[in-house]
């Protein structure tokens, strides 16, 4: 009874995976909890998948991969490959698949193709080519890194740990490496050849930026802030020292606003010329030598440098970039229509004292005010540039009733903070990496350690930003989908699927079971997930093997690469998924595609498997 439950459960949940209806996810977790009220799992047994360490490690290699990103060390790759392939479209297209390769060897599939994707898509921009002759065959080499180290691909983590269960050593850092070399080289060669022939060459329109990005640059040339912004110096003569910005009524005297304050550190030993930068606010001191940064008129800041005895300075283009630092952003907000801010003058409103943050300007229906700014009156549409600390505007994009921020504030300020620190993410990923190779720990301690260093080096703000990157439905859907195994091995289910493989297949020997377990793999990875996919054929392959006195190797390792080979459909394969809106492409063009490389893909596995991991 228990095993016809255990197989009914099993071809309900490939089925609902199948369909693409529900989240993967939703459809584990539903599986998940059948197993437990048909008494097929105990409750134990079924959350045992929540704290197995290939998800403990999925879940870091997440955070790794977005230190990475956050850091601009991918961004480079993306420029260095312009600036190699010059004027050559076909050098271009291998560099990047080559490139994407090496990436996605110490990354997820998905995150390397979310982390090359806008790369890639501005790449194609610039030389004037369709995104949609980029985006599959960078898909398909991201699924096909997987293969070149452990921790490249979930399947690769699941076969590991069957090994280990199952008595034999796990694999090495580097053990399938030879294997994923050959077949990224063979998909290379391949969509080299087609990429004129199959791939779609009609340009994408529906192309958009990969989110709203308010960068220094975009600021200072929407709002003219250039001729409107200034560096004043408090010399010690200066009759503003020692006085609060609030008794100086500066907007109303002068029309003018202190937006932050530069000043030297004076605590501590300060041998060295250690400065730092604060929000300028109504309670803000005025000090000997501080930098004021000041918005207004040119007329009405040289009034004000003349009654204060101050030195006015030019402002650098490292003045306008430092407008977003790592403590200091800006961000756009729109008033709601029942917001009580709507006819209220920026003076009146108490927007600064309620918010604590600066108002710069005002984009109305496209024409930015920057003059009188405390008689603006505001209207519903107004459009307010604010500056301000990153967590008074993180505070402030929580607010609903009277404003919502635009854009992506939390992103700009992981950006800002990880600004100049691409080398250290270099150096944590070749860490991890020498940890794994080396052995050093366990592989779930080495990417833990690079996900701690991503953070406490800066490579991520904080962990709210660790936690912001990480793709729980990815983390949910493996441990949910491991009990599944136990499950089948609890009701014999492993040995009959492994014995009808082998009754099939057996009088071919033992290729002519790997044919199958493989081909049978291959079929289910078009439209259940890889990580599915592993779960449910690593075990069934591993009994196989030693029931017929095989190398569990041979299978294994056959399994691993057969799950990621989701080249076919757009459904399983995240990468597809991502590529498919992004591209253009329409289900046909899978299929087009990736029906033939599959094929060639079969072949090249049945003879480069066995001979590099005999039977």
């Amino acid at each position: 009874m228990q095993l016809t439950l255990t197989f009914i459960i099993l071809i309900v949940t490939v089925a609902l995976f199948m369909t693409n209806r529900l989240r993967g996810d939703l459809v584990a977790l539903m599986a998940l909890l059948a197993f437990v009220v048909a008494g097929i799992l105990t409750p134990v047994e079924a959350l045992a998948g929540f704290s197995n360490s290939v998800v403990i490690m999925i879940a870091g290699l997440f955070v790794v991969g977005a230190g990475i990103l956050r850091t601009g060390l991918a961004g480079m790759a993306g420029n260095l490959l312009l600036k190699w392939s010059g004027d050559s479209e076909l050098k271009l297209f291998i560099l990047l698949l080559v490139i994407v390769a090496a990436v996605g060897a110490f990354m997820s599939n998905t995150g390397t193709v979310a982390l090359m994707l806008p790369i890639v898509v501005s790449i194609a921009m610039s030389i004037k080519v369709s995104p949609s002759k980029f985006l599959m065959p960078l898909s398909y080499i991201a699924s096909m890194s997987g293969l070149m180290t452990l921790i490249a691909s979930p399947p690769n983590l699941i076969v590991s740990q069957i090994l280990e269960e199952y008595g034999y050593e796990k694999l090495g850092f580097f053990t399938i490496t030879p294997i994923g070399i050959i077949a990224t080289i063979t998909v290379i060669l391949y969509l080299v050849i087609i990429r004129n022939i199959l791939l779609p060459k009609e340009q994408n329109n529906s192309q958009s930026d990969a989110g709203y990005k308010l960068s220094p640059k975009k600021i200072a040339r929407e709002y003219a802030l250039e001729d409107k912004m200034f560096r004043v110096v408090v010399p010690e003569s200066s009759p503003l020292i020692d006085k609060a910005l609030a008794e100086l009524k500066l907007p109303a005297k002068y029309h003018i606003y202190v937006m932050k304050i530069q000043r030297r550190a004076s605590e501590g030993i300060n041998l060295l010329a250690m400065t730092y930068q604060e929000m300028a606010g109504p309670t803000s001191i005025i000090h000997a030598n501080d930098v004021l940064y000041i918005q207004g008129l040119a007329p009405d800041v040289e009034n004000f440098v003349l009654d204060n005895s101050l030195l006015l300075e030019m402002m650098t283009d490292k003045d306008l970039k430092d407008l977003i630092s790592k403590k200091i952003g800006v961000a756009e907000v729109l008033l709601t229509p029942s917001s009580r801010l709507i006819g209220e003058s920026v003076s009146k409103s108490g927007f600064r004292e309620r918010y604590n943050v600066n108002i710069l300007g005002i984009n109305r229906k496209g024409t930015y005010l920057l003059q009188d700014m405390a008689q603006q009156k505001l209207r519903f549409g107004d459009a307010i540039l604010v500056q301000g600390a990153w967590e008074e505007i993180d505070m402030l994009s929580r607010e609903t009733q009277d404003v919502v921020v635009i854009g992506q504030p939390r992103e700009q300020a992981g950006l800002a903070a990880a600004s100049g620190k691409a080398w250290i993410a270099g150096l944590v990923m070749l860490l991890v990496v020498g940890l794994m190779v080396f052995e050093v720990f366990d592989a779930v301690i080495a990417v833990l350690i690079g996900a701690v260093l991503m953070i406490i080096t800066g490579c991520l703000r904080n962990m709210d930003d660790a936690y912001g990157k990480m793709n729980f439905e990815s983390i949910v859907l493996v441990a949910a989908m491991l009990p599944m195994a136990t499950a089948l091995e609890k009701t014999g289910g492993m040995t009959i699927l492994s014995n009808a493989i082998i009754d099939l297949l057996g009088g071919f020997g033992p290729y002519g079971v790997l044919m199958g377990v493989y081909a049978l793999t291959v079929v289910f990875g078009q439209f259940v997930s890889n990580t599915a996919t592993a779960v449910l054929f690593a075990p069934i392959a591993m009994t196989a093997a030693i029931a017929m006195d095989a190398n569990p190797y041979t299978f294994m390792i056959a399994v691993a690469a057969a799950s990621g080979m989701a080249f076919a459909t757009p459904i399983a394969s995240p990468t597809n998924s991502l590529v498919m809106t992004a591209g253009g492409y329409q289900f046909m063009d899978f299929i087009k595609v990736g029906a033939p490389l599959q094929i060639i893909m079969f072949i090249v596995m049945m003879v480069v498997v066995p001979l590099l991991f005999p039977f």
